[in-house]
Parts: structure tokens; C-alpha cells; sequence
């Protein structure tokens, strides 16, 4: 049954899980937001047909990757009961957020009107493997020339200075273009992998471009000076990530990220509220890149 969340800091207990995940695949490279197959798009309600958001797509993630579980759907203990499923006893729900919002009276008698407060709330969903009495729905069906259509659909649309050449990729603030390796570069015994691999990386890329003082200004440092690089890495990885989930590319671990994974641990470690900036950073990103130019 759901518990009681009075005493709760939602910012920690959502933070852990993802941190905890973290280290789960430091091993291996694989962060709770590398996710490979159809069956790991972004996860959604069960009962309402509603993808997640923000922080919750990666605390979804960080719990099926700690938990193995193979399905995307989710669901609350009580909206599971109203299509007839049953969470299972003992089984342990995964915390998530969300905001209420509550008008608020200005403190200046000199000032109209009313400004609007946002107060985080947790809630508790199970995933559909830990239920009785529902069948998840297959994954769709969509195969590599649709994906990787969709994905060149999605980049085209930016209008992006996009060039080719070298081995290197990058994205350069002050001429404001993006630099990718030629796809046949990219590592992959299939054709239609390699070309996810690609696109993979360059949503990576496309997410700084974002940051630009022409586009939504973010700070983005420099390579390896401070930890602001190793936050705008962050925000770039979780974008790469919801824009991989949203046209159905995998997206692989890749070795030149390893270097920042104490640095986003420690972030993350120091900073409770840390993931849910870089969500919502990586969110904008992905708003701004599927509006297009």
C-alpha cells in the first residue's frame, strides 16, 4: 500500500535511486539513461496513456535498471486497482514527483494580482511486472529505416550548421557549428546500429547547441576546467537520452563519458536538488530541438 510521506525529502530519495543506479553500471559504463531496444522508450502511465517527464523518466530508468524490469508501464497502487490489476504483496513501490501548485497572495499592498507556488509531492508507482491481472502491450513496431528517418526528420528541422570530417565530435560555441566524424566511422557490425550510434551522438551535440547565447544561453564552461562542464555534460547526456527515447534510437554507453561519472556523483551526492535541474535543463532542450528552427 502506499506509505506515508510526511517526513520524506523527495529531492533525496529520488536523488539516491538514480545515484544508486549510477554506480550499478559504472562498471560497465551504462548510466540509468542508456537504453537500448523498444521495449525502453520513455515510460508511461498504464491507465492514463501519459509518457513521464523530466526527473521521473530517469527515476523510472534508474528502477528498472536496478530491478530488470523488461516493461515501460506504470502505475499507481490505487490506479492499478481501477483496471482490475493487482499490485503483488511485498512489493516495493519507486518514488517519483510532482507539483501542486497553489496561489499565493504578493507581500506588497502596492502589487496586484497573484503569484503562483509550486510545492514538490511524492507519489509512489509500481511497475506493470510487479502486478497481477494486466498484460503490457507489445512495444511498437518500428523498424531501423523508420528510426533512423525519424531521427534525421528531427535533426533537419533545427537548421543546425552541422559538418563532417575528422574522428572527433563536438559542438563549437564561438562559430556556433557542430562537428561530427563521417558515419561510416561509427563502430558497429550492423549498418542500422551504426546509424543510431550516430544519431545517438549527434543529439548529444545538438543538446549543447542549445545552450548557445543565441538559443536558450546556458553557462557550458570548458572541457574538464570546472564542474560547470561536467553539469552541461550531464544536461547533454540526459537530453541525447529523452530525444533517443522519443524517436526509438538506442543509445549506447559511450568511453569518453566515463571521465565524468565521479563528477556527476559528487554533484549529485553534494547537491539533492542537482538531477532535477539537469532534467529540466535536458527537457528544454528537447522542446527546443522538436520545435525546430
Amino acid at each position: 500500500m502506499p506509505r506515508s510521506t510526511s517526513k520524506l525529502d523527495i529531492h533525496r530519495k529520488i536523488t539516491d535511486q538514480i545515484v544508486e543506479a549510477i554506480r550499478t553500471g559504472a562498471g560497465s559504463g551504462r548510466m540509468p539513461w542508456h537504453r537500448t531496444g523498444l521495449s525502453e522508450l520513455t515510460p508511461g502511465n498504464a491507465v492514463t496513456g501519459a509518457h513521464y517527464q523530466g526527473v521521473n523518466i530517469l527515476a523510472l530508468w534508474a528502477s528498472s535498471q536496478i530491478h530488470a524490469y523488461p516493461v515501460g508501464q506504470w502505475a499507481s497502487y490505487k490506479h492499478w486497482q481501477t483496471i482490475g490489476a493487482q499490485v503483488r504483496k511485498g512489493e516495493a513501490g519507486t518514488c517519483i514527483v510532482f507539483y501542486k501548485e497553489f496561489p499565493a497572495e504578493t507581500q506588497s499592498e502596492h502589487e496586484a494580482g497573484e503569484d503562483i507556488r509550486r510545492f514538490a509531492r511524492a507519489s509512489w508507482v509500481f511497475n506493470a511486472s510487479q502486478v497481477d491481472g494486466y498484460k503490457a502491450p507489445e512495444p511498437p513496431h518500428r523498424d531501423p529505416v523508420e528510426r533512423i528517418g525519424s531521427a534525421d526528420q528531427l535533426v533537419s528541422g533545427t537548421g543546425a550548421d552541422i559538418r563532417h570530417g575528422g574522428d572527433q565530435a563536438y559542438y563549437h560555441p564561438r562559430d556556433d557549428y557542430i562537428q561530427m566524424p563521417d558515419e561510416r566511422l561509427f563502430d558497429a557490425e550492423d549498418k542500422s546500429l551504426r546509424s543510431e550510434d550516430y544519431y545517438a551522438v549527434l543529439f548529444h551535440e545538438l543538446v549543447h547547441w542549445t545552450g548557445s547565447t543565441k538559443r536558450l544561453n546556458r553557462v557550458l564552461g570548458k572541457p574538464f576546467a570546472d564542474g560547470t562542464y561536467a553539469k552541461e555534460e550531464l544536461v547533454a547526456e540526459l537530453g541525447a537520452a529523452f530525444l533517443c527515447a522519443e524517436t526509438g534510437i538506442s543509445n549506447a554507453p559511450r568511453p569518453e563519458h566515463a571521465a565524468y561519472v565521479e563528477n556527476w556523483l559528487k554533484l549529485l551526492e553534494n547537491d539533492k536538488r542537482a538531477i532535477f535541474t539537469a532534467a529540466s535543463l535536458a527537457s528544454q532542450a528537447v522542446r527546443y530541438v522538436q520545435e525546430g528552427r
